[in-house]
């Protein structure tokens, strides 16, 4: 059993070394299934963990979670039939350079994006009951402070996307950098479910869908996440932002590109990217 035990923490430190290395030297690498399998949940979340302890022992520090593959849509470009989750750095936001005079968004860091169009949320208190199975939609939408546009970049280490659950769930939940606006609305103010979205790029729309693509609600998505987070031991908290999951299909951009998220009962969402 020690030996097994071992093995199995060999395997969780070789695949954070690849991606980690992979994402250093912006050069893909290999899927890491061949490590960690292609079914051990236990063993891809732990390559997550180990990524984010990384970069937070460099400085960073968690502001949210994104939630991933919500929309049957990008499932389908995944080949993955379930969610998964990742973390929200802060040195993934990149809001305020993005709203600041319109300010082009550096690709330097990125390796092979691709962007989608979200509703995120922000939290106005924890979502840590006694009970995880008392998670309901009514206790998340009461948590609820206000919900945001979002554009998420979303990246991927792995060559070619080549990527299975276990990759995606390991590398992060596939991310990259987040643009959040900064016109908020209540939930008073409107139905997350009910929004309608488009995604251009360069002024052609390439993507499009509704808030019921998004596990059939972005708040059902929300409710999903917290039950995961209380499960793992590490709860939703206060002031949490949480990119809920893409309306529509994913497209990849390049630099130069403008990128512009319409969801209803938002202002547009406008950003430029260079490398």
């Amino acid at each position: 059993m020690t030996d097994q035990i071992s093995g199995a923490d060999r395997a969780v430190r070789a695949a954070v070394d690849r991606l980690a290395a992979a994402q250093e030297s912006r050069k893909p690498c290999a899927p890491v299934r061949d490590l960690i399998g292609t079914d051990d949940l236990t063993a891809a979340y732990a390559v997550q963990q180990g990524l984010v302890q990384r970069r937070l022992a460099d400085g960073a520090r968690v502001v949210g979670r994104k939630i991933g593959a919500t929309s049957e849509a990008v499932q389908r470009q995944l080949g993955v039939d379930q969610p998964d989750f990742g973390y929200l750095l802060d040195d993934m936001d990149v809001s305020h350079g993005a709203r600041a005079g319109g300010g082009a968004i550096s690709m330097r860091t990125l390796v092979q994006p691709r962007v989608e169009a979200e509703v995120a949320f922000v939290l106005a208190r924890d979502i840590d009951p006694a009970d995880g199975a008392d998670i309901t939609l009514d206790l998340v939408r009461e948590a609820v402070d206000v919900a945001l546009p979002s554009l998420e970049i979303v990246d991927s280490r792995i060559a070619g996307w080549d990527i299975g659950f276990t990759d995606t769930v390991a590398d992060n939940a596939s991310s990259g950098l987040f643009v959040v606006g900064d016109q908020g609305r209540s939930l008073e103010e409107l139905v997350p479910r009910e929004v309608t979205m488009e995604l251009l790029i360069n002024g052609e729309v390439l993507s499009s869908g509704t808030g019921a693509a998004c596990l059939g609600d972005p708040l059902e998505a929300l409710r999903w996440l917290a039950v995961q987070a209380h499960r793992f031991g590490d709860p939703l908290r206060a002031g949490h932002l949480v990119l809920s999951g893409a309306l529509g299909a994913f497209v990849p951009f390049a630099a130069g590109d403008s990128v512009e998220a319409r969801i209803s009962g938002f202002p547009p969402l406008n950003v430029q990217f260079e490398e």
